[in-house]
């Protein structure tokens, strides 16, 4: 693990190995290789287990998003499925919105408020300070989930947030604008805190590629991103965009709105990227959890080998499991690909 590492690959310098980051949801690993409890109810032990599998893992930078909670103001419930020993189940599903009227109708500036810059600034770069330390030997990014795609997606659930952008998208025009007012007041806050990379997250595809037909999102998606991270790219903040599912139709509108780098699933693919960006961008994951979950070790370690020799001469390439590694992972499998990353991960 290495502060340097993370920061000369973000920077498209080439290292001694590929760089590494994860996003790890696996409690019973945890456990088993820090002692730590990985309890979201407990925060603090949940951060100084994080951080410790971080440095157990030999991250180099560590995937991470901060931003003001929602206090007031109607959002949607969809449940979750997703089940480990530490989080069940929610079958709670509710939508405040009623009609396709209601949605169209919607303010989020009014709903939600837009934070103060200075106040807020001061918030996350507290977090920041503290988290850098405690993540002292990678990089620790800032950044926001729910962008314009996602705060959609978590205010009005999908079926009225489908509804109600294909009803009008004129009118629906005016609700995103309201969400990228908020997006951009967490950007220029983030802009004032000493990050060095902001990671803007947007669930905007299916795994099956766009929800829209193209042009929408050239229309009314791609224009807002570049003006969000016109002022990261001005304070020399390197902006990483994360989705999950297929963007492959997206990549080059990604590129020209500014993005420094991608963050994505196995079913976006890396060959593509590399192939057209692989000196020019930073690439993070593509190692497929469905093969470290059943996969045999041969397996395991030609899923590796395959991106390690793609992202082997890309500088900015970081090795990661896509989407993340859950609790249904077998232990043996998570130390068969960390002895892979180590072998197949050396540059020279």
């Amino acid at each position: 693990m290495s502060y340097e590492r993370g920061l000369k690959a973000l920077n498209l310098e080439m290292t001694e190995k590929i760089p590494h980051t994860e996003y790890l949801d696996h409690p019973g690993y945890v456990r088993l290789k820090t002692g730590f409890d990985l309890n979201p109810d407990d925060p603090d032990e949940f951060r100084l287990a994080n951080a410790a599998i971080a440095k157990v893992m030999d991250y180099d930078l560590f995937w991470n998003i901060f931003e003001r909670p929602i206090t007031r103001g109607r959002i949607t419930k969809m449940g979750r499925a997703y089940f480990h020993e530490n989080q069940g189940p929610d079958y709670e599903v509710y939508c405040p919105f009623k009609t396709v009227e209601e949605v169209l109708n919607f303010d989020p500036v009014a709903e939600y408020g837009i934070p103060d810059v200075d106040i807020t600034a001061k918030i996350f770069q507290q977090h920041y300070m503290e988290n850098q330390a405690l993540y002292d030997s990678m990089v620790y990014t800032g950044g926001r989930y729910h962008t314009l795609f996602s705060a959609c997606i978590r205010t009005f659930g999908w079926e009225m947030f489908l509804a109600g952008a294909g009803a009008d998208y004129e009118r629906f025009d005016r609700v995103l604008e309201g969400f990228y007012e908020i997006s951009l007041a967490e950007v220029k806050a983030w802009t004032k805190t000493g990050i060095k990379a902001y990671i803007c997250h947007d669930d905007i595809v299916w795994s099956s590629g766009p929800v829209f037909h193209p042009d929408w999102y050239r229309k009314y998606i791609f224009p807002r991103y570049e003006k969000l991270w016109a002022p990261l790219k001005e304070a020399g903040i390197k902006v990483l965009y994360c989705s999950d599912g297929n963007f492959d139709a997206f990549v080059d509108d990604i590129v020209r709105a500014g993005a420094d780098g991608f963050i994505f699933e196995p079913i976006t693919s890396l060959e593509r990227i590399a192939e057209k960006y692989g000196k020019s961008k930073v690439m993070v994951g593509n190692i497929d959890c469905r093969i470290l979950t059943s996969g045999t070790k041969e397996e395991i370690r030609a899923e590796v080998k395959r991106c390690a020799d793609i992202g082997r001469d890309c500088p900015g390439y970081f090795f990661a499991v896509g989407n993340h590694i859950p609790s249904n992972v077998p232990v043996e499998n998570i130390e068969i690909y960390l002895e892979a990353l180590d072998e197949f991960g050396r540059r020279s």
